[in-house]
Formats: structure tokens, sequence, C-alpha cells
């Protein structure tokens, strides 16, 4: 096996380690990497991003996939955890209704998968319509 072929290292909760990058390509490698049931997830959460927000900019960073309107603007991003795949809404506290899981960060909002609950992918497709239209987080 090639290192290019070589299996991604997992951190803690099962998040896939990977080059930071720009593009659909560092964000592909993500979603292939993640395992069992959150990169089902992962794939439904990047169609469903892509669908919305057809011209949306991809990256990324701390082994994060990263989503916005202008390179290094985010508005969302996933990654993860051990028990669940946690999505970041970065100005979550200006969506309608704003997303259930609170941050020390008041503007920050976030919603957890878990495997065995699911997720409303209509609500999700309309926070991402809404995040995408906000000015979003420079990183």
């Amino acid at each position: 096996m090639s290192k290019s072929e070589a299996k991604p290292v997992l951190l803690s909760g099962g998040n896939p380690q990977i080059p930071k990058g720009y593009g659909n390509a560092p964000v592909a490698a993500y979603l292939k990497a993640m395992p069992g049931w959150k990169g089902d997830i992962g794939r439904r959460l990047d169609a469903i991003i892509e669908r919305v927000v057809p011209n949306v900019e991809k990256a990324v960073k701390w082994n994060t996939p990263f989503y916005g309107m202008e390179k290094d603007r985010w508005f969302t991003a996933y990654h993860c955890m051990t028990k669940y795949v946690k999505v970041t809404f970065f100005d979550g506290r200006d969506l309608d209704p704003p997303p259930p899981g609170t941050s020390k960060y008041p503007q920050v909002r976030y919603l957890d998968i878990y495997e065995d609950k699911g997720f409303d992918e209509d609500q999700f497709a309309s926070w991402i319509e809404q995040a995408s239209k906000l000015p979003g987080e420079k990183m």
C-alpha cells in the first residue's frame, strides 16, 4: 500500500486527520475517511450544502471541513465526535429558529447528529440557506 493509499489516521472521537487545503478534494478526502455511519452523515451534509449553495467554497482546516461564500469566511463546519457528528453554525444565533446547541461563544450554535436519532434534513437545509446569506466567520 502506497502512502497515498494509506488509511487515514483517526483522531479523538474518530475524527479523520486530513491535511489542510482548499476546494472539493480535501473535503472529499475527509468524507471518505469518516468512519462508519458518520461517513454517511457527512456525505448527506455535504450533498445538502452543495444543493442549497451551489457555488459554496470548501476547505479543510484543523481536520474539519468548512463551507463558506468566499475564501476564509465560513458559515458552517462539522467534525466527528465519539458518539455524534457536531455541526457548527458560526452565526447560528441569527438563524430562525437557532440550532439547539449553545456555545460559550454567544453567536455560535451547534447541531449534534447521533446515529440512532437522525436529523431533520429540511431544517438543516433551511439553516444552510440562511447561514450562507450571513457574513460568516473569518478564519
